[in-house]
């Protein structure tokens, strides 16, 4: 079977909070024609990315064609999770035309795409591109993307030192894994700040990509789908730190899930979230509230101190009227107690 005749999959990867469910969101409204599929790989033990879709499920996507992966990082889990779920969505009826994968903001994509080479379905599907989402604002202040041979100079004079750290390889692996890289929240960058970013994200790339800005996850489905890229036989140009390594580890990380009661106010909620970043120096949070007298769920996402909130659906006949957020930080610095007192208190 040659790749013409392959079912096409697209992986979006990305850093926390680099936009990539609103991609997705918008892919699903927007798809060009295409009968979707969903996989999402949420990070933490409530699927607040499944949620989030399966809310806005269309004709063109329906909720049975959003699955998720709600049990670690997808490239960890390939043979327990990820090829169980590709083979129960290829036995749709009608069977979906793309399948769009929303990777962990902790996966690595290389090892996800040797699962493509998987006896069961390497025959039957091919990985048409791999997009890398990138937050403008933080790639611009070299929080994710510190300069390699400046590292690389400075451990050659130290061996002592390591200047990398958890965040900025997997941004790497990212980038360098990618066909097309989507430079999110452009505006807020600025002018200089994207041009800052194009150039880090340019420095990190082993050969040339194209760069987009993107805000809001606005983009056309036919600059990322149908790409027809075959990553899947291009591995050796998509390098990575773990190459020659069996597997690999998230231990820098953790993720903490805090129910929360209902609010008085979104605007207070948020500035707790703000004050907890600040403090607990957390990475991301993501999720939804309860509000009091309103019939609407709030929505909640933070990237750092930037928290951002709207109402996103009502509230359903049968569901519970509950909060619940995925706190994700470094693993040195979570204070699970501090961090429930911060948003529960």
């Amino acid at each position: 079977m040659n790749n013409l005749e392959k079912l096409p999959v697209t992986v979006i990867t990305g850093f926390l909070g680099a936009g990539k469910t609103t991609l997705i969101r918008n892919l699903m409204q927007n798809p060009q024609g295409k009968r979707l599929a969903v996989v999402v790989n949420e990070f933490g033990d409530v699927g607040v990315d499944g949620d989030i879709l399966k809310s806005c499920a269309i004709p063109n996507c329906p909720e049975e064609n959003i699955m998720e992966l709600a049990n670690g990082c997808i490239c960890c889990t390939v043979a327990d999770d990820f090829i169980p779920t590709i083979e129960a969505l290829m036995a749709l009826e009608p069977r979906p035309e793309h399948i769009v994968i929303e990777t962990s903001g902790l996966a690595l994509p290389k090892p996800l795409l040797k699962a493509f080479d998987w006896p069961e379905i390497r025959s039957k599907i091919t990985v048409d591109g791999v997009i890398a989402l990138a937050d403008a604002e933080a790639v611009a202040d070299g929080r994710f993307a510190p300069d390699i041979a400046a590292v690389d100079a400075q451990r050659e004079a130290d061996d002592s030192l390591d200047h990398e750290t958890p965040l900025s390889e997997v941004f790497e692996d990212q980038v360098s894994c990618a066909d097309i890289v989507l430079l999110t929240k452009p505006d807020l960058a600025g002018a200089d700040g994207v041009a800052k970013a194009k150039a880090i994200v340019l420095r990190q790339a082993p050969r040339a990509l194209p760069i987009v800005e993107v805000a809001e996850g606005e983009v056309d489905a036919r600059l990322i789908l149908g790409l027809g890229a075959a990553a899947e036989d291009d591995m050796d140009n998509r390098p990575s730190h773990h190459d020659g390594s069996d597997d690999h580890e998230h231990d820098d990380f953790e993720s903490v899930v805090i129910d929360v009661p209902e609010q008085s106010d979104p605007a207070s909620f948020a500035d707790k979230i703000e004050r907890l970043a600040k403090h607990q120096n957390i990475l991301r949070v993501k999720g939804y509230a309860a509000v009091a007298g309103k019939p609407m769920r709030l929505l909640v996402q933070a990237v750092g101190t930037r928290v951002r909130y709207q109402y996103d659906r009502p509230w359903r006949d049968a569901e519970k009227r509950r909060g619940r957020l995925v706190v994700i930080a470094e693993h040195d610095h979570v204070n699970k107690e501090a961090i429930r007192s911060a948003l529960v208190d």
